[in-house]
């Protein structure tokens, strides 16, 4: 049973940073990506960032490119998302996903296979 568990979220002023971290376990081989999407209260789940676990390539949404650094611990099966400069639109719910077989795309849900149970961000101005 592939668990994701979240943690680092919790609520910032404007300009400040947070750095989330999403664990996997019940499988450590084969992970061929990681992501993090967020949801902001009344709009759809959106794509923030991922990494490919082979060759390290990373994907940015264009509103957090700059601000946002996804990077993972293969020893671990962790990934981070280290987010400064936040903004009061970065307040959402953060989610963490990752997929066991190889695919193209990244920026979608159905490119995930296991998703974990999020964890909030709240950016005051």
């Amino acid at each position: 049973q592939v668990q994701l568990v979240e943690s680092g979220g919790g609520s910032v002023q404007a300009g400040g940073s947070l750095r989330l971290s999403c664990a996997a376990s019940g499988r450590t081989f084969s992970t061929d990506a990681m992501g993090w999407f967020r949801q902001a209260p009344g709009k759809e789940r959106e794509f923030v960032a991922a990494i490919r676990w082979s060759g390290g390539s990373l994907y940015y949404a264009d509103s957090v490119k700059g601000r946002f650094t996804i990077s993972r611990d293969n020893v671990k099966n962790t990934v981070h998302l280290q987010m400064n400069s936040l903004k009061p639109e970065d307040t959402a719910v953060y989610y963490c996903a990752v997929r066991y077989y190889s695919g193209l795309y990244f920026r979608g849900e159905d490119d995930y296979d296991y998703w974990g149970q999020g964890t909030q961000v709240a950016v005051s101005s």
